[in-house]
């Protein structure tokens, strides 16, 4: 007569979606734009007081823009135990804090 109901029954359910939404496609691409634009805005700044530091100079050859990226290097990233090697950025935990940028070649 009283069934447990699945969620009941199983603990906490986590109901992440597959992939991402249109909105929070919108949202990566804006958190990624903000960030070029305080890397720029530093980066002018110093060289106005004729300054320069190592970390704007890496982030300049290594992190590629906003525009640069590829779709899938914006909004999955590379994880060795899913079957095609790649999950939705927003399955990471504290995906809008981190930058994830970087994925391994050919993934």
């Amino acid at each position: 007569m009283f069934r447990p109901s699945l969620p009941l029954g199983g603990g906490l359910l986590w109901k992440i979606p597959w992939k991402l939404s249109s909105p929070q496609k919108a949202r990566q691409r804006k958190r990624l734009k903000l960030v070029d634009k305080v890397v720029d805005t530093v980066s002018v700044a110093l060289s106005k007081q004729g300054h320069s530091t190592k970390a704007v100079e890496r982030w300049y050859t290594e992190m590629p823009r906003e525009e640069e990226m590829l779709a899938k290097d914006k909004y999955t990233i590379f994880d060795r135990k899913e079957k095609k090697y790649r999950k939705g950025i927003h399955k990471l935990p504290k995906w809008t804090r981190l930058s994830q940028r970087l994925n391994p070649p050919g993934f």
